[in-house]
């Protein structure tokens, strides 16, 4: 990374200190830093801290006459080998968007032709408005690359996306944009979400799955540069950008997705396929009747993990999960034989654990040489986590 050069842009938000961590990350892997501080960054770092962390000096006017004798916020713009804009506030976002260029961070970013890396942070009410969620499209359609936002508690009180990801997330992500990355020309299958099996055309059976761990495995793969096939159920957490999603409701369309999406060189299985699907469905609403209760008959559904690790087209390595109540490793362990996978990541799903659906995970990576218990952490950390694996796993075939 020697002789790479990063712009930071440190928006005004309270997670603006996260921005000092990640100079401190930049700068230990030999990335120099050149920052730059926008007036309401300044309302939460000092330029002094800046400065001496990244040791540069600071720029944040427009009209600073020694700079712009010689242009300086074109030189500026364009001598960078990536700009990150750590946080990323609604605000610069908005600016970013419109093509506003009314101070110097957003003036540089105009005025750029080099890659752009936000890190947006805001208020979860801000981050969900229309406003942000058609400024992201419109930027993510420019080519603008996005990590994060995270969920959890925000300073606000509140709670919900809109969290800054963390320091390390984000310099996985500039490692990912600054070099080819571990699994540049690498082809991996993720599936996430849970599966809806009809009963009739206004009903059907689920479960609690959101979707937010098998989105975070694809993003985090996405960023050490595998190309990611993303087959998703109908989940409350939408797909990462720069992966190509295939959308399915039912297991059996699932698992043409993936067949179709075959041959690949790994395959994350961390949707939370239904078991069974109701065999008499009805296409015509089911009506109370004197006569009693419906009875519905069940099928077993395919096995998507059993198919992908014993067909014609297996990938190298092939990831399960299993999400336990009880006897969370040993059942994992009996899982990753009975299906044939080469890794199953196993978790306790019981109500109090509060994982199913939440923010967090705790999980235990079943492989041929044991059980590794990993702590509880973030589903973003997790799957940072499990795709370096990967890439090593992968690396070593």
């Amino acid at each position: 990374m020697d002789q790479k050069r990063v712009l930071l842009i440190i928006g005004g938000g309270i997670s603006a200190y996260k921005s000092l961590l990640l100079i401190r990350l930049l700068r230990g892997a030999r990335i120099a830093v050149t920052p730059v501080l926008t007036r309401a960054g300044e309302e939460f770092v000092t330029p002094l801290s800046v400065s001496a962390l990244a040791g540069h000096k600071v720029h944040s006017a427009l009209f600073d006459l020694g700079q712009e004798a010689e242009m300086g916020h074109i030189e500026l713009s364009r001598s960078a080998d990536l700009i990150v804009v750590a946080p990323a506030t609604a605000d610069l976002m908005a600016k970013m968007a419109g093509g506003r260029a009314d101070d110097l961070a957003s003036t540089l970013l105009l005025a750029t032709d080099t890659p752009v890396l936000l890190a947006p942070a805001m208020n979860v009410r801000m981050w969900h408005h229309a406003a942000t969620q058609r400024n992201l499209d419109a930027l993510r359609g420019d080519g603008i690359h996005v990590v994060g936002p995270n969920s959890g508690d925000m300073a606000c009180g509140e709670f919900g996306l809109g969290r800054m990801a963390e320091p390390d997330e984000i310099m996985a992500a500039i490692t990912a944009r600054l070099t080819d990355g571990p699994l540049k020309g690498r082809h991996i299958i993720v599936t996430s979400g849970p599966t809806h099996e009809a009963i009739d055309p206004v009903r059907y059976i689920a479960n609690r799955s959101s979707g937010a761990q098998g989105a975070a495995i694809a993003a985090a793969l996405r960023d050490l540069g595998a190309t990611v096939t993303f087959v998703t159920g109908p989940a409350s957490v939408p797909p990462p950008s720069g992966v190509q999603v295939t959308r399915v409701q039912t297991a059996q369309q699932m698992l043409g997705a993936v067949m179709a999406a075959l041959p690949a060189d790994g395959a994350v299985m961390a949707a939370a396929v239904a078991d069974w699907h109701v065999s008499n469905a009805s296409d015509q609403k089911i009506k109370k009747t004197a006569s009693g209760l419906p009875v519905l008959e069940f099928a077993e559904n395919p096995d998507i993990l059993a198919e992908v690790s014993k067909g014609a087209n297996r990938p190298e390595l092939v990831v399960g999960f299993a999400a336990e109540t009880q006897n969370v490793a040993e059942y994992a362990a009996q899982k990753r034989l009975r299906k044939g996978c080469d890794w199953i990541v196993a978790n306790d799903v019981s109500p109090q654990t509060g994982i199913m659906g939440g923010s967090e995970n705790a999980v235990t990576l079943i492989t041929d040489a044991g059980a590794e218990e990993w702590p509880r952490m973030g589903k973003t950390e997790v799957a940072a986590r499990l795709a370096a694996r990967i890439a090593q796993a992968l690396g070593a075939k």
